[in-house]
């Protein structure tokens, strides 16, 4: 037999963060953070010990912890999350925060935005739950190439009843040749082949991850591809490593963008780089 406090500095003693070790002990017994340390003599069933162990080796070896629980918070939503999808991150939201800025600049109707290589889900759900109500209505498009990322998106927005439009294919390809867009973003795989950092994330897909030898190709195909997908005044915005911003914003004045800047993250690092597009007269 093993109560909750032994159970959480066996948690500690394999390595684990104490923070880590009390979600996991929480999600395991379906009780709050408060509630472990209120109850910390409260035994563990023999099965409930067990799977809690087995999440903690896991965690011990890398895995996220929202692939252990089965979730994680982005931008006020929690999503159900699987390892065939990347966990999201802090980071994005400043994505997200640009784009509604954005959007409330835009008067469009209805307003198109469109969210290419979705994932999770996170970035488009997190505006659709922003953008109720809005007037002008707001038409959202979510794209990924995995049909298995897909269907975690999907069962995001089915629960939490969110309307997104969800297509398979990869970057513009997944789009109609004829279809516009008032606002497009991604947080695309944008890491190095050859990056030192990948060992740390073995447990996240790697096609959602990485991006040739410089870590630009898909970030190229998307900014490269855009001009005929997007409304006059439309803005591509899109997500991209810290020390790629420079990078980023030569691939868009490159491609005719105009109104070019960068965003930072919550570390003050620059991670959004985005542009307007204007039609050639």
């Amino acid at each position: 037999m093993i109560t909750v406090a032994q159970a959480l500095a066996a948690a500690q003693a394999l390595g684990l963060d104490r923070l880590d070790a009390q979600w996991l002990l929480s999600h395991q017994l379906q009780q709050g953070r408060a509630w472990l340390v209120a109850h910390d003599d409260h035994v563990l069933a023999a099965d409930q010990a067990a799977a809690f162990q087995a999440h903690c080796l896991r965690r011990a070896d890398g895995e996220p912890l929202a692939y252990l629980t089965g979730e994680r918070g982005f931008h006020g939503l929690s999503l159900q999350v699987t390892p065939a999808v990347l966990v999201p991150r802090p980071d994005t939201e400043t994505l997200v925060d640009w784009a509604l800025q954005c959007a409330a600049a835009t008067d469009a109707a209805p307003l198109r935005l469109l969210d290419m290589g979705t994932g999770s889900g996170a970035i488009a759900l997190a505006l659709a739950h922003a953008l109720q109500g809005r007037k002008p209505t707001v038409e959202i498009t979510a794209t990924d190439f995995s049909d298995t990322a897909l269907a975690v998106a999907q069962g995001n927005a089915q629960r939490l009843g969110l309307p997104v439009h969800f297509v398979q294919g990869a970057w513009w390809h997944a789009v109609p040749a004829h279809e516009r867009f008032d606002l497009v973003l991604s947080n695309p795989p944008y890491i190095r082949d050859d990056d030192p950092h990948l060992p740390a994330l073995r447990h996240e897909p790697l096609s959602a991850l990485t991006a040739g030898p410089d870590g630009l190709a898909d970030l190229r195909s998307i900014i490269n591809g855009a001009a005929p997908h997007l409304a006059a005044g439309a803005w591509l915005l899109l997500e991209h490593g810290w020390d790629q911003a420079g990078a980023v914003a030569a691939l868009l004045h490159n491609a005719g963008f105009a109104e070019v800047s960068t965003r930072r993250d919550i570390e003050d690092r620059p991670r959004c780089t985005g542009g307007r597009w204007h039609p050639p007269k």
